[in-house]
């Protein structure tokens, strides 16, 4: 067998990774693509050849130095800067999934949102933070991505199944159906798509149609809003550290207390960036040196600067 369904213990989450594939690779990645063609991004992903991919994996840093894992990643690539070399300002991050049943929805949804949520804070170009899901996924889980700030496209499990019955096979089963027979479906779906090197192209199409060209276009130009939204208001404080005041007792700390407030001399500086966008996002980013701070803004400039030009070529 081309994938190795090898088990029959194996045989529902080897469907489920088949179905989670397909939509990642046929669905999400042509979504995410039309919007950086549209607005001259480059998309990351794992089904593009790129140097500093490794082991399939797109892979980022958040401001702690943990290094996560994302499934698409949009970025603005300067001129003269090779995209499959090097990466660029990251605008937004996203991450797809199939789930086929609705237990631990919620769970879920909070491992997603908390694996995007840094990078808002990481990079001042993070524009967007994604979630493209598919499948049975709650009420109560769809409600906590979307109070994190975090755009949610969604495509209902039957849209899925009936996508794939309607090219002639059959995803679907009752969760009492045994070992054997899940096995039966898992394999049948893996030899369909073998047999036709077009059949992933041809249910994509089919959910596209299912889910309407009114609705894929509306959640593009959500994107497009947030990623060209201009700052309407920066604010920069400055916030000072000064050497401690060491006492040794209790009446110590009151003399100090009780006498006139005293000359503070700050050791250090450290600064405060807080941009508002005219769709309500903020960006927020303390305890910057005064380069940091100067390279963030920077940076945030590029964007704007590009979206302007998109948005002037398109009058």
């Amino acid at each position: 067998m081309a994938n190795g369904v090898n088990s029959i213990s194996s045989s529902g989450h080897k469907l489920g990774q088949i179905i989670g594939d397909w939509y990642e690779e046929y669905f999400a990645y042509p979504l995410l693509e039309s919007v950086a063609k549209e607005l001259g991004l480059f998309l990351d992903t794992r089904f593009k050849q790129r140097a500093d991919i490794r082991q399939g994996k797109i892979l980022w840093e958040d401001y702690e130095g943990n290094t996560v894992d994302y499934d698409f990643v949009l970025e603005l690539i300067e001129h003269g800067q090779d995209p499959q070399k090097q990466k660029g300002e990251p605008i937004g991050f996203f991450e797809t999934f199939w789930r086929r049943g609705a237990r631990h929805s919620k769970d879920k949804a909070r491992d997603d949102s908390g694996k995007l949520i840094p990078m808002r804070s990481t990079y001042p170009t993070a524009r967007v933070l994604g979630i493209i899901a598919a499948g049975d996924f709650t009420d109560p889980a769809r409600e906590f991505v979307k109070s994190r700030n975090i755009d949610l496209f969604y495509v209902p499990k039957d849209k899925i199944l009936n996508a794939w019955r309607v090219n002639g096979i059959e995803i679907d089963y009752p969760d009492s159906l045994p070992e054997q027979d899940k096995l039966a479906i898992a394999m049948k779906a893996e030899s369909g798509i073998d047999s036709d090197k077009q059949l992933k192209t041809k249910i994509a199409d089919s959910l596209r149609k299912s889910v309407g060209l009114a609705q894929l276009r509306s959640y593009k130009n959500t994107l497009m809003a947030r990623m060209g939204a201009t700052p309407q208001e920066y604010r920069i404080f400055a916030r000072g550290t000064s050497l401690p005041f060491i006492h040794h007792s209790h009446e110590e700390v009151e003399r100090f207390l009780s006498a006139p407030q005293p000359n503070v001399k700050f050791e250090s500086i450290s600064y405060v960036l807080e941009v508002i966008f005219g769709d309500g996002d903020c960006y927020f980013a303390d305890n910057l040196s005064w380069e940091d701070l100067k390279t963030n803004y920077h940076k945030l400039s590029k964007l704007i600067a590009h979206m302007e030009k998109i948005a002037q070529a398109k009058e």
